[in-house]
């Protein structure tokens, strides 16, 4: 099974058909995977939607395909950002994103809002790393601002893009979070890595050799997605990313099992769709 974490719902969200997506999606393999609901700001796409008209359009288009796993997008800053995660959870959303633009995650209030979130037993996806939104932004998106999730009980998260270009900074802030459990064994905190690119392609064999190989207990906790868009997906792309990282996978010695994980399981887990118990390897100080 091959599923693809991450898919945007972005232009034509009016004119979405779940049979033309899941069509695109099985020319390169591909079975199921995570939508993420229209952006709550017209910055992106230059059109508005209300929150309700998103998440209703979010809900819809899963429930018309199998193996797909509605995501609501949300601004943790809205003062309605509560009510919208009980009015996402009471409709059946698997998980949320979250793009922090124009605030840091160490905000309090959206801090308060991510905890409600980790209390429903709900995650979330992070866009980390560069944002390419044409204002200043990025900073608020780097790895290390994340750390602050350490104190988010109860909280399953990802960090999408490997964090590009602050690849390093991503792997050293999830060997911090696996650390932590030998501190504090009873942490409830879970960091998942996205390897959509991000990565051009000239860095891609780089980045997974690190990921993989510097030693840390990675293989249970890493999610393949290709940020493509609903309405158009684009099979071609996301056949070469698949094949590029299976030839990357192949001279490293990453194999069917681990790819299995990389490619279903670990995005099963994340939503709590799997009840396989992984027993991670801590790293600790030599």
């Amino acid at each position: 099974m091959l599923y693809d974490g991450h898919i945007h719902i972005m232009s034509g969200a009016d004119e979405l058909d779940v049979s033309n997506l899941k069509m695109r999606m099985l020319k390169s393999g591909i079975e199921g995977g995570s939508i993420i609901s229209y952006p709550p700001v017209a910055s992106y796409t230059g059109k508005t939607f209300s929150w309700e008209e998103r998440l209703a359009q979010v809900i819809k288009f899963a429930e018309g395909g199998d193996n797909l796993f509605p995501m609501f997008w949300i601004n943790p800053l809205d003062y309605t950002a509560q009510f919208q995660v009980d009015a996402a959870c009471e409709q059946g959303i698997a998980g949320f994103k979250i793009i922090c633009d124009d605030f840091v995650v160490s905000d309090e209030h959206a801090l308060s809002v991510i905890r409600y979130i980790a209390s429903k037993k709900k995650p979330i996806l992070f866009h980390s790393g560069i944002l390419w939104d044409g204002k200043v932004s990025s900073k608020n998106s780097r790895p290390i601002e994340f750390e602050r999730l350490l104190e988010v009980e109860g909280l399953k998260f990802a960090l999408a893009h490997v964090s590009w270009p602050w690849c390093d900074e991503c792997i050293a802030m999830y060997g911090k979070f696996l650390n932590a459990y030998t501190h504090s064994p009873e942490l409830s905190v879970e960091m998942f890595i996205d390897i959509t690119p991000g990565t051009p392609p000239i860095y891609r064999e780089e980045v997974l050799k690190k990921l993989f190989l510097t030693g840390y207990d990675i293989e249970n906790n890493v999610i393949f997605g290709t940020d493509c868009f609903a309405k158009e997906y684009n099979s071609e792309w996301a056949a070469e990313w698949i094949e590029r990282d299976n030839g990357i996978y192949d001279k490293i010695g990453i194999g069917g099992e681990v790819r299995g994980k990389i490619y279903s399981e670990n995005l099963l887990r994340f939503y709590g769709k799997s009840d396989k118990e992984i027993k991670m390897r801590l790293p600790v100080p030599s």
